[in-house]
């Protein structure tokens, strides 16, 4: 069944856009919301229970390839006006689509963490563009996954979705309260636990062996890693720079980083 939308005070929309617009609502029901044709299509072939799907008319014309990938999937259908999906749009130019979808079963903590492959932490990372970027790189290179301490910024909040380009979808992470809380169980798995630091004097990341399990971990944008993090660590690395800088950006060193663990 197909609902026509010509009010942004339907309940669904106003539904949805709380989905947008708030981390707290989106934990709470289980649900996020993404924006764009590509995006929605790849959620779709991605295995993404679609709840919900909204578009406009324009919508169903120019995107009618990434639609037909996404409507057998959609459990609800709504014909949107052009207005409405302007109250949707996080974006300044909107393609009328949106998908409500349900979360992926969410890992909390390390109990059945298996000790192969080689992942990146992060701990209270803010920026949703780095966080985007960030999960994107690590799916692109073959991370096994990706470990979220701390204060991070919700993952599946709009702007982190589009940045990660749908690697949410896929790549698996897991959520634990304290990377220093974490490491004797990391470690008993048969992890080498490594802290991502801007200190010259550290071991250059060039110089380790990646044969057995690893984990590096970056932190902060502004302040870096906890103190205590570090010191509950195995090891400080830092990636070499000819240059002035004394610091990447967070999205940077953890590319550099994740790209070191996988190439060989």
């Amino acid at each position: 069944m197909l609902d026509v939308i010509t009010s942004r005070k339907n309940e669904w929309v106003r539904y949805a856009a709380k989905l947008a617009s708030s981390a707290e609502f989106r934990r709470s029901e289980g649900l996020f919301i993404l924006e764009g044709a590509r995006l929605c299509a790849d959620a779709a072939d991605s295995g993404i229970v679609i709840q919900t799907l909204f578009y406009t008319e324009q919508a169903a014309q120019r995107y009618k390839p990434y639609l037909e990938r996404i409507m057998p999937l959609a459990a609800h259908r709504c014909f949107i006006a052009p207005h409405v999906a302007e109250l949707l749009a996080e974006t300044k130019t909107t393609q009328g689509i949106f998908c409500v979808c349900q979360k992926r079963p969410g890992t909390v903590g390390l109990e059945d963490l298996p000790a192969k492959g080689h992942l990146l932490a992060v701990e209270n990372l803010q920026d949703p563009g780095n966080m985007g970027a960030v999960l994107r790189t690590a799916e692109a290179l073959g991370l096994a996954g990706v470990l979220l301490a701390g204060t991070c910024c919700d993952v599946y909040s709009p702007k982190v979705l589009r940045a990660s380009m749908g690697a949410v979808f896929r790549l698996p992470f897991r959520f634990v309260e304290s990377l220093a809380g974490a490491a004797p169980v990391l470690r008993n798995r048969g992890f080498a636990l490594y802290t991502a630091v801007p200190d010259r004097t550290a071991k250059p990341v060039t110089e380790l062996s990646f044969e057995k399990p690893v984990i590096i971990a970056v932190g902060n944008e502004g302040n870096g890693l906890d103190a205590d993090t570090v010191a509950a660590w195995d090891q400080a690395v830092t990636i070499p720079m000819r240059g002035r800088a004394e610091s990447l950006n967070a999205a940077a060193s953890a590319a550099i980083l994740m790209w070191e663990m996988m190439r060989i």
